[in-house]
Order: structure tokens, then sequence, then C-alpha cells
């Protein structure tokens, strides 16, 4: 292992966290303008159409036989997304990216459950703090019409987790990860266009298309950042340094909407980052195939 070198690789994820971070403010600036399906589908187009420029570019195929498992896949990212986008759109924009970043925490639950191996004290701890620091960040630092929003945050936080298992369990079958990452917005672009063609469909201005313009690169490239930092870097930093994205959701939130969070808030969104660190260090992890 060239030491040298791992650090800068692992770097990619600050990157990625940067890149986040501006995602979740395109999706807030694009909240007055769009439904949470509709940037949804728009975010995941753009995806879907990269994806597909890469599989045709490089001859790869995407046909599987675990299609089953990539639609639940998709179905719980996409879940996910729709309701990590709606809390960006209705909280600060720090308090919404910290509630979907409890994904660690539930992971390692879920991962405990479905391993069937014995919770440990580390873990443990770190699962307390986690929730120690929802309740702090949940009450008593949110309005009374904003809690549905924070329920919801929390609710795109065990979504996610559930995508991230679903994905843990397709690699250990040797589903690479384009071919995940090509289901996964193959499902969010068409749940996103169905429910687009149930509910309301917003017509698109000179203004509003530069936000989805903006949406569709940042979180595209994002994703390309983090994929390239779990591929070269060091899994354990890399994992830590996810955390960024909080860091750069602040700034924005306090550059932008002047969202200066109360010291409660402050202090959940602290323990949220720590105890996510240490599950993703102590969890136990799905035995390689």
């Amino acid at each position: 292992m060239n030491f040298s070198q791992t650090p800068l690789k692992s770097g990619w994820m600050v990157v990625a966290g940067f890149l986040f971070g501006c995602m979740g403010v395109f999706v807030k600036l694009g909240a007055p303008f769009f439904s949470s399906a509709e940037l949804v589908f728009y975010r995941s187009l753009f995806g879907l159409l990269v994806i597909a420029l890469i599989v045709k570019s490089r001859g790869l195929t995407v046909a599987t036989r675990h299609w089953k498992m990539h639609v639940w896949r998709g179905l719980s990212g996409f879940g996910a997304l729709m309701l990590f986008f709606y809390a960006i759109g209705r909280l600060p924009l720090a308090t919404a990216v910290t509630l979907n970043y409890t994904a660690p925490l539930f992971l390692a639950f879920l991962s405990v459950l479905i391993l069937k191996e014995r919770p440990h004290l580390p873990l443990m701890l770190a699962i307390l703090l986690g929730f120690a620091g929802v309740v702090l960040l949940l009450r008593p630092t949110l309005r009374e019409d904003q809690i549905a929003a924070g329920l919801m945050g929390l609710a795109s936080g065990f979504l996610a987790a559930i995508a991230y298992l679903n994905v843990k369990q397709l690699g250990r079958i040797g589903e690479p990860s384009f071919r995940i990452v090509f289901y996964f917005t193959l499902v969010c672009t068409v749940g996103g266009g169905l429910w687009m063609a149930v509910h309301t469909f917003h017509p698109i201005g000179p203004r509003s298309l530069l936000l989805l313009l903006g949406l569709g690169t940042s979180a595209t490239l994002a994703q390309l950042a983090m994929t390239r930092a779990y591929r070269e870097g060091d899994t354990l930093v890399v994992g830590s340094l996810a955390y960024s994205t909080v860091v750069f959701a602040s700034l924005w939130g306090i550059a932008l909407w002047h969202e200066v969070l109360s010291l409660s808030s402050w202090t959940g969104i602290m323990l949220i980052i720590l105890s996510g660190v240490l599950a993703s260090r102590v969890a136990p992890r799905l035995p390689a195939a």
C-alpha cells in the first residue's frame, strides 16, 4: 500500500461532500418551483444519462439476473431521496442533511440484526450518542410546524440505511458498482416520472432550468467523486470524511439563508457526526463474497 497517496485518494470524499452540499443548495432553491418527486426525477434522469453514456462508451453490460434485488435497492433509495428532498425544502439545510446522515446508525443496527451478532459496548455507545443527537436536533430546536419534516428527514436516513444494506448484498453476489448505480437511477427516474404523471407537473422556466442543471450536475459529480473515494481510498477514512457534507451544508445555510442554529442544534449535529464516525468503525462488517 502506498501510504503517501492513500490520504489524497480518500480526500475525494471531501470533494464529494462539497458537491453533495451544493446539491442540497440546488434542492432548497428549487423547492419553491418543484415538488420533491420532480426534483428526484430530474436529478435521477441526469445521472441516468451520464451512467448510460459511461456504460456504452466502455462496452459494459447492464444485463443482470438479480433485477429484483436492484428494484428493492432502487425503491428504498427512491424513498430516501424523496423524504430527504422534502426535508431540505422545509428545514435548515444543516439540519436536513444531518438527519439524513443518521443512515450509518441505522445501518449498524440493521447489520447486527441481520448478522445475528451480539452488539458490543462501543457500537451501543455509538447508537445511543447518535439518537441523543437526534433528540436534541428535533426537540426543542424545531418549531411545531417543522416536526413532521424533521421526522421525514430521519426516515430518509432509515431508508438510506436499507439502501446501503441492499448495496452491500448486491456487492456480495458480484454485481459491479456501475450496474448498481444504473438501476438505482433508473428506478428513481421511473418512480419520479410516475409520481409527476399522477400528481402535479410544473413547467420549466429559464431560471428553474438552471437550477435543475445545477442539481443534476452537482449530484452526478458528487456520486462519481464518492465512488472514486471508496474505490481508491481507505474505507474508514472515507466514511469519516463523508460527514464533510454536513459542514459544507452548514456553511451554505449560513451564507445563503442566514440559518444560525442554536447551541442545542449544534450539539445534536456534533453528536450525530461523532456517533456516525464511531459506528462506521466498530459496526460488524458483512462478510466478503
